[in-house]
């Protein structure tokens, strides 16, 4: 085995490694930004309800 050939599987290898790491913040990042949503609206909801009680 010469250098050249361990230099590409070195290479290949950080290449998997890194498509492995994207996906696994990727759906890290999903994961973490539906709550923050679903606090958005809730947010929201309550706004809604306040200003429904001072119509009442």
């Amino acid at each position: 085995m010469n250098i050249s050939d361990l230099m590409v599987q070195l290479l290949m290898f950080i290449f998997i490694i890194g498509i492995f790491f994207a996906v696994f913040f990727v759906v890290r990042s999903l994961l973490t930004k539906q709550p923050s949503q679903t606090n958005s609206i809730e947010q929201k909801l309550d706004r809604i309800i306040e200003l429904l009680d001072k119509e009442n």
